[in-house]
C-alpha cells in the first residue's frame, strides 16, 4: 500500500462480498436522526498491490475479478460511502491497457499478461452508475517489491533504462531527482486520465521511500548533476517532489479540468521537537525529513485540491495522538483551498497486535465525533476495503449507525 503502518500486516483471503455483514445490517436498523442534506467525504480505499484488497489473488478470470470489484463498490453503497480510491498504478504498471507500461501482475500473476477486460474503464463506470466517485490512485516511483530487475518483464521501461532505477531496501523505485524520470511518471498516468473521466488522480505517502536503516538510497550521480542549486540534498529532494506535485496538478487540469488531484501522506510532517510549527507527537517518521514530502506547504499554497494525512493511531497514544494531530491539520487548513479529509485505519480495529484502544469498537466513530468539531475536516477514508468488508468486530458498523444515517454528497 505504501503506508507505514501497513507493511506488517498479513495478507489473507477477501471475505465473501455478497454476504451481508454487520455495518450494512446495523446501517438499516438504526433510524435516521435527521433528514437535513449531508455534504462530506466518506470513502474508501481498495488496495490492489499484492493483491491486498482487490483481486483476492491473482490469477482469477475475468468474470471473477469483475465480480469482486463490483462487491467492493455495492458495499461503499450498502455503508453509505460516497468515494471509492481504486489502485491502479501499484507497482509502475498499469490496471488499464497503457501503451507506457505493463499490465499488472496482480490480475493475471504474470506482469504484461493481458487480464481480458478493463478494470479500470469498468470501474469508473459502476462506480458512477451507483453515485459513487472514482478516485484513481497511482504510486509515482515504486517499481518493484523485489530487487532483481530481471523479475520485471522484458518490455518494462525499467530494464529499457536501467539507468533511472535505483535498488533500495529490497525493492526498485524510479530516482525522483531525475526530469525524466518525472515526465515519464507523469506522462503514464496523465494517460488513464485522458481515457477515462475519473473523478481525482490520488497519490498515497510513497514519494522518497521510508528509510530502511543501514541503507542509502543511492541517487549522489542525479544530485550532483542537479543539486548544485540547493544548500542541502534534503532541500534538493523536498524539490524533486514539489516539482512533482506541481507539474501533475497542472497537467491535469490542462487535460481534464472537471479531474481533482488528492494526496494522502504520512499523518506527522514533522515533530514540535524538531519543528516549532510542527505538531504535539513524537513520531519515528517525519514526512518532511524522511519521505522529502512538505504536505503542510502543499495545503497551504493550495497546490492540490485535498489531502488525507494518514491518522493512523488511536485517541491517547503517547507518540501520535489522534486527538492532537486533528487541530494541528485542521489549523493547516484553515483558509486554504485544500480540502481536509482524514486517513481511518479501519484495518487496526480488532487486531490483537495493535494498542487496548482498537479493540474497542467504538474507537473509530470517537475519531468521527472528535473531528465534527473542527469545520475545515471534510470527511474521512477507511483503509481498507477488506476490513469493510469483513468488518471482524463491528468498528465499521458502529461509524454507519452513529455517522451515516443519511447518504451524503461528496465535499467536493
Amino acid at each position: 500500500m505504501g503506508r507505514l503502518s501497513r507493511r506488517a500486516f498479513a495478507l489473507a483471503t477477501l471475505t465473501t462480498l455478497t454476504t451481508a455483514s454487520g455495518s450494512a445490517s446495523a446501517a438499516q436498523a438504526a433510524p435516521a436522526r435527521h433528514s437535513r442534506a449531508v455534504r462530506e467525504t466518506r470513502g474508501v480505499w481498495i488496495a490492489s498491490v499484492a493483491n491486498r484488497d482487490w483481486p483476492s489473488r491473482s490469477g482469477l478470470t475475468a468474470k471473477e475479478q469483475k465480480a469482486e470489484l463490483i462487491g467492493h463498490l455495492d458495499r461503499a453503497v450498502a455503508d453509505r460511502l460516497n468515494t471509492v480510491i481504486l489502485q491502479v498504478r501499484p507497482t509502475a504498471d498499469a490496471l488499464w491497457p497503457s501503451p507506457y507500461e505493463p499490465w499488472s501482475q496482480y490480475l493475471t500473476g504474470t506482469q504484461g499478461k493481458a487480464p481480458g477486460w478493463d478494470p479500470l474503464g469498468t470501474a469508473v463506470r459502476e462506480a458512477h452508475r451507483r453515485g459513487l466517485e472514482l478516485h484513481a490512485w497511482f504510486n509515482p516511483y515504486r517499481i518493484s517489491n523485489q530487487a532483481d530487475p530481471a523479475g520485471l518483464v522484458a518490455s518494462h521501461p525499467a530494464r529499457q533504462h536501467p539507468e533511472w532505477v535505483v535498488p533500495y531496501g529490497g525493492k526498485l523505485y524510479y530516482n525522483p531527482g531525475l526530469p525524466e524520470v518525472r515526465a515519464f511518471v507523469q506522462d503514464a498516468i496523465l494517460d488513464a486520465v485522458a481515457k477515462y473521466p475519473v473523478d481525482a488522480v490520488h497519490f498515497d505517502d510513497y514519494f522518497y521511500p521510508y528509510p530502511v536503516a543501514g541503507q542509502t538510497f543511492d541517487d549522489d550521480a542525479a544530485y550532483d548533476e542537479y543539486g548544485g542549486g540547493f544548500a542541502t540534498r534534503a532541500d534538493w529532494r523536498r524539490d524533486n517532489i514539489d516539482k512533482l506535485v506541481l507539474e501533475t496538478a497542472a497537467r491535469i487540469k490542462q487535460i481534464r479540468p472537471a479531474t481533482r488531484f488528492g494526496i494522502s501522506p504520512f499523518g506527522v510532517w514533522r515533530n514540535v521537537a524538531t519543528d516549532p510549527l510542527g505538531s504535539n507527537t513524537g513520531a519515528g517518521v517525519q514526512s518532511y525529513d524522511d519521505n522529502y514530502a512538505d504536505t503542510r506547504k502543499w495545503v497551504q499554497e493550495g497546490w492540490i485540491d485535498y489531502l488525507v494525512p494518514q491518522l493512523y493511531w488511536n485517541i491517547g497514544l503517547a507518540v501520535a495522538d489522534y486527538a492532537k494531530l486533528v487541530p494541528w491539520w485542521a489549523d493547516v487548513a484553515r483558509g486554504s483551498r485544500t480540502k481536509l479529509y482524514l486517513g481511518e485505519a479501519l484495518y487496526k480495529a480488532g487486531d490483537p497486535a495493535q494498542p487496548a484502544a482498537w479493540q474497542d469498537p467504538a474507537e473509530l466513530s470517537r475519531h468521527l465525533t472528535l473531528a465534527k468539531e473542527h469545520p475545515e475536516v471534510c470527511g474521512h477514508v477507511f483503509f481498507a476495503a477488506r476490513e469493510v468488508a469483513s468488518d471482524p468486530i463491528g468498528a465499521m458498523a458502529r461509524v454507519v449507525a452513529d455517522h451515516y444515517q443519511q447518504p451524503a454528497k461528496t465535499s467536493r
